[in-house]
C-alpha cells in the first residue's frame, strides 16, 4: 500500500496529529485512526509503518466495508481447500500475508460480529486459523485500523465488541477535518494545484485569483482533503491560458442542466433562479419578457446575451464560460457560431 501523497499542512490541529502517530509508531502497540472520509487516515497508517522497526516489512490493506460479509473472514484469516463452496485451494489470508509487518483495516467498524470474535483472538495471542482448518498458525503483525465511526457510542450500543476496542485502542489518533484547518486549505490547495501543472507541463505555475481564494475558504469541504484535490486538479487541467492566474473552480463535477432528476420531479421543471436569470437578460437585451410580440427572437437574444455575459465574466476563455454555464465546450462553440459570437 504505497500512496503518490504526502501529509501535508501548517495547522496546529493537523500537526498534533501526526506527532501523535509519530511518537506512537516505533512502539509495537495497535493503533486507532479516526476521522472524516478523506481526511488521510491511510496516510496516517503509512507513517506508523515506515516509522516502526517494521518498515522493511510488508504493508497489508484491506477496506472491510469492501467485500461481503461472507468473504470478510476467509481474506483476513485464509482459508483450507474445500473449506467452502468455490474453496478450490488453500489460501492465506491477510494476517499472513502482513506476517513481520503491518495490516491496516480500514472502515473497522463495518466488521461482523463473528469476525470481530476471530479478530479479538488474533489481538490476543497471535493466532490465525484459516477457515476449515484444525490447527492455527501465529503470526506477528502490528495492527492499525481505521474508521470514521464514534466506536465508543457503538459499544455501548453492542454493535462493536467493546474488549476488542479496549484492546485496538492503546492509541487513538483523530484527524480533524479540513473544515477545521482553514489555514491549511491554501497550503494543500497550492501543493496539488503544482504538481498538475508540472504533469501537464506547464512552464510555471500562475497561481489562484483572489476570487477562487476565496472561493476556497469558503467551501466547507465534506469531502476533505481528497475532495480538495480533485476540485485543485481539475481546475487546473480546464484552464487553457497558464500564464494568467487560475479563476474558475467548479465544487461539483456533477452539476449539468441534463443531470438526472429524481423520481416524481418534472423533468421540464424551469429552476426559479435560472428563470430569473434569463428574465434579467432578456431585459439587459431590450426586450420585454411579458409584452414581447416574437417570442423566438426573444429567445434568441436573451440567450445570446447570458452567452455574451458569461464570456465577458470569463475574460472570453471559452472553457472557463463553458464550465460557469455548465455546457461542454463543443456545445458552448456552436451557441457562439449560432450567435455569431465567435472571434
Amino acid at each position: 500500500m504505497e500512496r503518490n501523497t504526502q501529509l501535508v499542512g501548517q495547522s496546529s490541529s493537523f500537526l498534533d496529529a501526526v506527532e501523535r502517530a509519530s511518537r506512537a509508531a516505533p512502539l509495537d502497540r495497535p493503533v486507532l485512526v479516526i476521522g472524516e472520509r478523506g481526511t488521510g487516515k491511510e496516510l496516517i497508517a503509512e507513517r506508523l509503518h515506515h516509522l516502526s522497526s517494521r518498515w522493511d516489512g510488508p504493508l497489508v490493506a484491506m477496506n472491510c466495508a469492501a467485500l461481503p460479509e461472507t468473504l470478510i473472514e476467509a481474506e483476513l484469516f485464509g482459508h483450507e481447500a474445500g473449506a467452502f463452496t468455490g474453496a478450490t485451494k488453500s489460501r492465506a489470508g491477510r494476517f499472513e500475508e502482513a506476517d513481520g509487518g503491518t495490516l491496516f483495516l480500514d472502515e473497522l467498524a463495518t466488521l461482523s460480529q463473528a469476525a470481530q470474535e476471530r479478530l479479538l483472538r488474533v489481538v490476543e495471542y497471535g493466532e490465525v486459523t484459516r477457515i476449515g482448518a484444525s490447527r492455527p498458525t501465529q503470526v506477528d503483525v502490528r495492527i492499525v485500523a481505521a474508521t470514521n465511526e464514534d466506536l465508543p457510542r457503538l459499544a455501548e450500543r453492542q454493535r462493536f465488541r467493546a474488549d476488542l476496542l479496549d484492546r485496538l485502542s492503546f492509541e487513538v489518533v483523530t484527524l480533524p477535518p479540513l473544515r477545521h484547518r482553514s489555514s491549511d486549505i491554501p497550503v494543500l490547495a497550492d501543493h496539488f494545484a503544482r504538481r498538475m501543472a508540472l504533469e501537464l507541463e506547464w512552464e510555471s505555475w500562475p497561481g489562484f485569483s483572489t476570487t477562487a481564494q476565496n472561493k476556497l475558504l469558503e467551501y466547507t469541504w465534506p469531502g476533505n482533503v481528497r475532495e480538495l484535490r480533485n476540485v485543485v486538479e481539475r481546475a487546473v487541467y480546464r484552464w487553457e491560458t497558464p500564464e494568467r492566474p487560475i479563476d474558475v473552480l467548479q465544487f461539483d463535477p456533477f452539476e449539468s442542466p441534463w443531470r438526472p432528476q429524481p423520481v416524481g420531479i418534472e423533468s421540464r421543471a424551469v429552476p426559479e433562479a435560472t428563470a430569473e436569470a434569463g428574465e434579467a437578460a432578456a431585459v439587459a437585451a431590450g426586450h420585454d419578457p411579458v409584452s414581447c410580440a416574437d417570442f423566438r427572437l426573444a429567445v434568441a437574444e436573451y440567450e445570446k446575451a447570458i452567452l455574451a455575459a458569461a464570456l465577458d465574466r470569463c475574460r472570453w476563455n471559452q472553457r472557463a464560460a463553458a464550465t460557469a454555464l455548465a455546457l461542454t465546450y463543443d456545445q458552448l462553440r456552436h451557441a457562439m457560431k449560432r450567435h455569431s459570437l465567435m472571434a
